[in-house]
């Protein structure tokens, strides 16, 4: 009672709306994430629904995130409750949403570890909070190493980068959405 009902998302309209906004052609994307023209054309007109992996292949494309993504596919609901999902215990690392829809924040839970190389830039401010374990920060040419409990607040456009220090670790991450324009120009 009170669930959003269990349909599958459908971002096609997502990724067509991120590809436009910055005047991209659908061979520039499928160039740019090593998948087909015809796939991606499948995927705007929601005709094929893509592996979690083609879905962070067009993302990176797109320069966003999966998450962003999916957030951006489901309408908007006053009241959702995103169930955790047993299945998606096991070995190797792991994200999902917290927040499903188009809306003002998004939130994902990380458990376990990612590509620790890879640099995130978002527009918005975001937190993480540790959940679980303990994890390293690098953000502003410093690190940081936060354990349970702890918190990480960065304003929008600052570069960070993370890992896990201890196995299982859990990071729930909340930001403002990218298509809020929530940040103004800072006097540094």
């Amino acid at each position: 009672m009170g669930d959003h009902k269990e349909q599958p998302l459908r971002v096609g309209a997502a990724v067509r709306r991120r590809r436009r906004s910055l005047d991209l052609t659908l061979a520039v994307v499928a160039e740019r994430s090593g998948l087909s023209v015809p796939f991606l054309s499948q995927i705007e007109n929601d005709r094929a629904r893509p592996s979690t992996g083609s879905l962070e292949k067009v993302a990176d494309a797109l320069r966003t995130t999966a998450v962003e993504l999916l957030a951006a596919a489901d309408p908007a609901c006053s009241v959702d409750v995103v169930r955790a999902e047993i299945a998606e215990a096991g070995p190797g690392p792991r994200s999902r949403s917290l927040v499903r829809g188009h809306h003002q924040m998004h939130a994902s839970e990380f458990t376990g570890d990612h590509e620790a190389g890879r640099e995130f830039q978002y527009r918005n401010d975001q937190l993480m909070y540790v959940a679980d374990g303990a994890v390293e920060i690098e953000a502003e040419g410093r690190a940081y190493r936060l354990g349970r409990g702890d918190t990480l607040y960065l304003t929008g456009g600052v570069r960070h980068r993370w890992r896990a220090t201890v196995p299982d670790t859990r990071i729930v991450v909340v930001a403002v959405a990218e298509h809020i324009e929530a940040v103004r120009d800072r006097k540094r």
